[in-house]
């Protein structure tokens, strides 16, 4: 049953390892493939005669897989053992596989060892990803692809139906097909007949071999004898084809290309010498630097000859090492970039020479880091191991140098008697610094034994400057037992001394604990004598007078201390002189005897001065008394009358019987009261100026001061013009708003009610409560009517527009004349513009200046804009803006 195109390329292209090849495929494909390999490993110098055994070391696998990726493959193992053989084969199925093809049921050990079944699955793979899957024909790909571009480059051809890769190709028209189709020239297609397919293949494959560079592939005989080709050598064969001919262009296009390939070749040429040249310069350098690397010898062993060395190998490593591998890296890069070019221009890879190779580079350049390595870990562990001595060396002579400073001084200090005219703090303080001077002694053992152990830890290391190390050890260790001897006989000194003291310090202990306290007294005293007093009163100084008066009747007593105190001091004195020690100073006090008697005599000169100077004071007090009592009297009349003044001013100005001009006079009586009462106010500012000159701060006789009276006449002044202002207001609007006695009364009355404070002003929500209680449709505050709250929120733009918070009693009066009387409105001043303008909707400036005085008429013309309306006249004036401008509604 024949099979369908489409099942026809649905077909498994994996290997299968137990199906039996056909004998006659076998060979075709042993033939095929063997000549499709050597048109490769040609271009690196090389070819197979077996198939079945000349891959069986994996090197000319290898070798076939770089050709035709143009990549770099790992190094192949060089043994011929089986081991190195499988490892080849393995190095190229891997790579086989990174490309992306399931290699199914081959294996390496089979290569290896010549299984032909295998071998041909194995480049038939090989075929198929490199030769068959690229290409690419209307979306389509691989397999697909290529049938898809010989039917249609045999289309036109009589006789030649391509379908598949075995029979279609049976009488070789389809191969003269696709000469003819692009190189006409070669082949004589319409001479052909189709009844002899040995001379039409034979035809084909030798103009393909002799012109496109096609070897032969095939054999003709076979094709013909055999009743379905093997698909897999045709599908081989054809490919060659493709990629001969599918890219042909004419022949001034050759040309063209053949420039560009000359080009590119001695571009690649010249890449690749510079490539030869960096790696012979990095190799040399490399080889000239290991021996240095490796070198573990040195001149001395120092730390600073060893610091030389160290530093050189960091010269080398900031300085000449970094431009290496700058040159290492554009080695790499020049050599990837000539692969990538020569594999872009389907050119075999470039194969260094021996030894130059990428990866002779990175294993020359990782040996070279290898031996830097190696030389760095010597250079620390030899520094440390020097250091280690220098710092032992270093260690010894620091703790020396310690220990030697330490006791410096001391065999003389233990040695020196001369201790026994000291005093017995002294004498006590000196014995408990031997004591501590032991206890230190003691503590030093540790270091002295460290030394020890360290000079011998330098004589065990062999340390080459060791003679002059034990010569000091031995010294210091001599010298510690010489203080350790020293140390007991000055204790026994010390005791004997410290006893002979006890006795002459019990003395001067009883001068110190009476002389102390009574100059403590004396310097209290003293203070207080000189003390700068500050009073504001008669009763302060008067205080400080028998404070004093109690102090001179202690001098008696005092006097006996001070001589019983002098008394001591004496007898000190005389124990000194009869044991002949130095008793001038007293360890328990400074104090002194010709001291104590220095500042005796001193306070009782002072007592005289302060009571001379507490009477003084005791007569400018008296005076500021009657400084007070002046002011108190004055204010104690002002201040009373300013506040009558300032409840009859209020009540007068809340009162609602009779007429408005009654109110008015009698606030302007009070105003003439206030004229006259002034030189009481001026008389008492002269009696403030003097109280202030006299630094009085505080008056006891009276509640008043003159700040307080000063603000109490400010409000009075200050509240009478208010009211006279706000009366005569309220008549001018009585007047011109019409509004009758009763009515103002009304008001005044609804105001006063809601001003609790008396503050004659009213806080926002007194107002609201007001407006309700007039009637007025503002809803009480918190009621949460939006309609209301937005009628109040208008009326205190109306009463208050700067939001101050309050409202005045004149404020109030406005609007509620507003409220109650009948006022033009715009709407009615429109109207009349109206009516002078003839019912138009505009009115002309002749109009104006006849219906209306020179002024007003002047006044409207500037003042209105153009009338804009389609029924305008030259010179048409818009009243309606003009009229809704006057009452603040519109921009004017």
């Amino acid at each position: 049953m024949a099979m369908t195109e489409k099942e026809y390329m649905e077909q498994e292209e994996e290997w299968d390892r137990d199906q039996v090849l056909d004998p006659a495929w076998e060979r075709q494909q042993r033939k095929t493939f063997t000549a499709w390999c050597n048109s490769h490993l040609r271009k690196a110098q090389t070819q197979i005669d077996d198939i079945e055994i000349d891959f069986c070391n994996g090197l000319k696998l290898i070798t076939l897989l770089e050709v035709i990726s143009g990549e770099k493959l790992p190094k192949p193992d060089r043994g011929k053992m089986r081991f190195h053989k499988i490892a080849n084969v393995n190095k190229g199925l891997d790579f086989i596989e990174a490309k992306g093809v399931r290699l199914v049921s081959i294996g390496a050990e089979e290569i290896v060892d010549g299984n032909l079944k295998m071998t041909l699955g194995m480049i038939w793979t090989i075929i198929l990803r490199f030769a068959i899957q690229d290409i690419s024909v209307e979306n389509q790909s691989s397999k697909e692809g290529l049938l898809l571009w010989c039917q249609r480059k045999t289309a036109p051809y009589r006789n030649v139906n391509v379908t598949n890769f075995h029979t279609s190709w049976k009488d070789g028209l389809a191969f003269c097909a696709l000469i003819h189709r692009h190189r006409p020239e070669l082949i004589d297609y319409h001479s052909l007949k189709k009844d002899d397919p040995m001379h039409n293949l034979n035809l084909a494959f030798e103009v393909a071999e002799k012109y496109l560079d096609v070897p032969q592939m095939l054999d003709a005989e076979e094709i013909v004898n055999t009743p379905k080709p093997d698909e897999r050598s045709i599908m081989t064969y054809v490919s060659s084809y493709y990629h001969a001919l599918a890219g042909a262009q004419k022949a001034e296009t050759a040309a063209s290309r053949i420039g560009n390939v000359l080009s590119m070749n001695r571009e690649n040429e010249q890449l690749m010498d510079e490539y030869d040249r960096l790696a012979s310069n990095l190799l040399e350098w490399i080889n000239r630097k290991k021996p240095w690397l490796e070198d573990r010898t040195i001149d001395e062993p120092s730390v600073p000859a060893l610091q030389e060395k160290l530093d050189e190998f960091r010269a080398y490593r900031r300085q000449e090492k970094p431009p290496k591998a700058e040159e290492k890296g554009q080695l790499e890069t020049a050599f990837n970039t000539l692969q990538t070019k020569l594999r872009l221009s389907n050119r075999p890879p470039y194969m260094p020479e021996e030894g130059k190779l990428v990866s002779d580079i990175h294993g020359a350049w990782r040996g070279l880091e290898a031996a830097e390595k190696g030389f760095e870990d010597w250079l620390l562990s030899e520094m440390r191991r020097l250091e280690r001595l220098d710092h032992l060396a270093q260690k010894f002579k620091h703790k020396c140098d310690i220990h030697e400073a330490w006791t410096d001084g001391k065999e003389a200090t233990l040695a020196d008697n001369n201790f026994k005219s000291l005093r017995l703090n002294e004498l006590r303080a000196l014995h408990r610094k031997h004591i501590a001077f032991e206890s230190d002694l003691a503590a030093h053992q540790d270091r002295v034994e460290q030394i020890a152990a360290i000079g011998q830890e330098l004589i065990d290391l062999r340390y080459h400057a060791i003679d002059p190390i034990t010569e000091r050890c031995q010294k210091i260790c001599d010298q510690w037992d010489l203080l350790g001897t020293l140390t007991v006989k000055r204790r026994d000194a010390l005791d004997e001394a410290v006893r002979i003291a006890e006795n002459i310090d019990r003395l001067q202990l009883d001068f110190a604990k009476k002389a102390t306290p009574f100059n403590n007294w004396m310097d209290g005293a003293r203070e207080d004598l000189m003390d700068i007093f500050i009073v504001h009163s008669l009763d302060e100084i008067q205080g400080l007078m028998q404070a004093h008066t109690g102090f001179q009747a202690t001098l008696g007593e005092a006097q006996a201390e001070f001589n019983t105190i002098v008394d001591l001091g004496n007898q000190i004195k005389q124990l000194g002189a009869q044991y002949n020690l130095d008793v001038t100073e007293n360890p328990y006090t400074t104090l002194e005897v010709p001291d104590v008697t220095a500042k005796w005599g001193d306070l009782t000169n002072l007592v005289p001065e302060r009571d001379t100077a507490l009477k003084n004071e005791e007569k400018k007090q008296k005076s500021h008394e009657d400084l007070r009592w002046h002011f108190a009297r004055k204010a104690n009349n002002v201040g009373p009358w300013c506040e009558e003044k300032i409840e009859a001013v209020m009540n007068t100005s809340m009162a609602m019987e009779g007429s408005l001009e009654d109110h008015l006079e009698r606030l302007k009586l009070f105003e003439q009261d206030i004229t006259l009462y002034k030189p009481n106010m001026e008389e008492l500012e002269v009696i403030n100026q003097s109280v202030q000159e006299a630094m009085i701060f505080e008056n006891p006789h009276t509640q008043y001061t003159m700040e307080t009276i000063r603000i109490g006449w400010e409000q009075l002044v200050n509240g009478i013009r208010k009211s006279i202002n706000e009366l005569e207001n309220s008549i001018l609007t009585r007047d011109s708003k019409g509004i009758t006695e009763d009515q103002l009364n009304d008001f005044r009355a609804s105001f006063n009610h809601f001003d609790k404070n008396r503050t004659q002003v009213l806080e926002y929500m007194e107002f609201r409560s007001c407006l309700v209680s007039l009637g007025f449709d503002v809803g009480e505050a918190g009621g949460g009517d939006p309609k209301r709250d937005a009628e109040f929120q208008r009326v205190l733009m109306t009463v208050d527009p700067s939001r101050s918070g309050s409202i005045s009693f004149q404020a109030f009066l406005d609007f509620m004349s507003r409220e109650s009387v009948d006022t033009d409105t715009a709407e009615q001043v429109m109207e009349s513009f109206q009516v002078l303008a003839g019912d138009k909707p505009y009115i002309t400036p002749e109009e104006l200046q006849r219906e209306l005085p020179p002024d007003q008429a002047e006044y409207c013309i500037q003042r209105m804009v153009p009338y804009s309306g389609p029924d305008a006249v030259p010179g048409a004036l818009d009243y309606r803006s003009f009229s809704t401008a006057l009452y603040g509604q519109s921009d004017l």
